[in-house]
Order: structure tokens, then sequence, then C-alpha cells
């Protein structure tokens, strides 16, 4: 599939029992964010949160910012309060930039803690937005590299333009894609793709654009 420049980081698999794209897809959803992450100088006190919904690769882009020289607290808002904070009190005396992520949306994520509060209340937020259609077909023809999954950027586009336009419907619907395929011992073609989307919308009505 074609791709724009720098329309992709190779970035480690996400610890997760299920299958993940190795690489993370750059696109309308989550380029903004990925560019700011490359600048982390421009933060206030060196400090952003990455929000994102489920499956969107916010742990990937963790790992990624890690490697970097950055700390990252995957899933800061499920951590203790106390450690957050002073996890960056300790990232300020040391002028090292810190990544939080969360699947909070901007005004969500519930802190209780003044101090802890105060802190992320003046951090850069950052969004990852649901992918357009062809930032999905990316998403699926990433899903289906992992996979070894033989469909073509054809089928990306099909598939992209018929089902849900969401990061962890992209892994499931690949995930269908690479059952019915195993089951059938048939290489995925319209048949196996048809099935699959009815399988995962729940309706032999595919969304038409």
């Amino acid at each position: 599939m074609k791709k724009n420049a720098s329309s992709q980081f190779a970035l480690p698999l996400a610890p997760d029992q299920s299958p993940s794209a190795a690489r993370i897809v750059v696109g309308e959803g989550n380029a903004s964010a990925i560019a700011a992450l490359s600048a982390p100088e421009s933060w206030p006190f060196r400090t952003a949160i990455l929000s994102g919904p489920p499956r969107s690769g916010k742990s990937l882009l963790a790992a990624w910012f890690a490697e970097s020289g950055g700390v990252a607290l995957d899933d800061a808002d499920t951590m203790d309060e106390t450690a957050v904070f002073h996890r960056w009190n300790r990232a300020q005396e040391e002028k090292t930039p810190l990544l939080l992520t969360t699947t909070a949306r901007e005004g969500g994520w519930k802190i209780t803690l003044p101090d802890l509060g105060s802190r992320m209340g003046a951090a850069l937020w950052l969004d990852i937005e649901a992918p357009d259609d062809e930032m999905m077909a990316d998403l699926i023809a990433a899903h289906a590299e992992t996979r070894l999954l033989p469909l073509t950027d054809d089928h990306a586009r099909y598939l992209a333009s018929r089902c849900e336009r969401t990061h962890i419907v992209a892994e499931r619907l690949v995930a269908t894609i690479d059952r019915l395929s195993l089951e059938r011992k048939a290489p995925p073609g319209q048949a196996i793709l048809r099935d699959a989307l009815e399988e995962l919308n729940g309706s032999a009505e595919p969304r038409m654009l």
C-alpha cells in the first residue's frame, strides 16, 4: 500500500496475549500526536499525556519513547497517584521528558491527589483519534503482515470501507479472516472477506460510504 513519507515507526510488539501489529501506522488519527512525541523539549514541564482508545498503539508508542531516552508510564491513570507524583518529581529533577498514557479523554482522568492534579493539568495533552479509511486500510494491512496473512491492498481498502473505523476492529477483523482462512484451508478471498465482515458487523449489510 502506498505510504506517505515517515508513515510508520518500527516498534516492538505490545506485551499482550493477542496478536498486535509490529509497527505503528501513522495516519490522520495519530500523526499530530506522534509529531509531538518527537519534540519533547517543547512540552510544558517536559510532561505529556497520550490518550487513546484500547489497542490504538499507546503502549507501542510509550515503548518507543522510552527506548528513545524518555520515561513512559503506561496506563498511568490506573497507577497509585502518589507513585505517579513521585515519578513526575524525579523526572523534573533529572530533566527527563515524561510520557503518561491513558484511555481517558481530556478531563476524564479523575485525580484525587491535588499535587498530582495540578501537575497533570499543566501537561501537554495528546489524543489518538479514530482512523480514516486510508489509515484503517493501513492498520488492516499491518495486522495481516504480523499474521503472515496474504491480504492485498485492494482487500485492505475493501475491508476498510465496510467496517467500523476503530483500531480494535481492525485487529479483530484480521483475526476473524485468519481464523476463517484456516478453517476453510483457503487463502482469504472475497467470500472469506464478506463472511468476516458479516460476522464482525453482526449484519449482512456492510457500511458503504
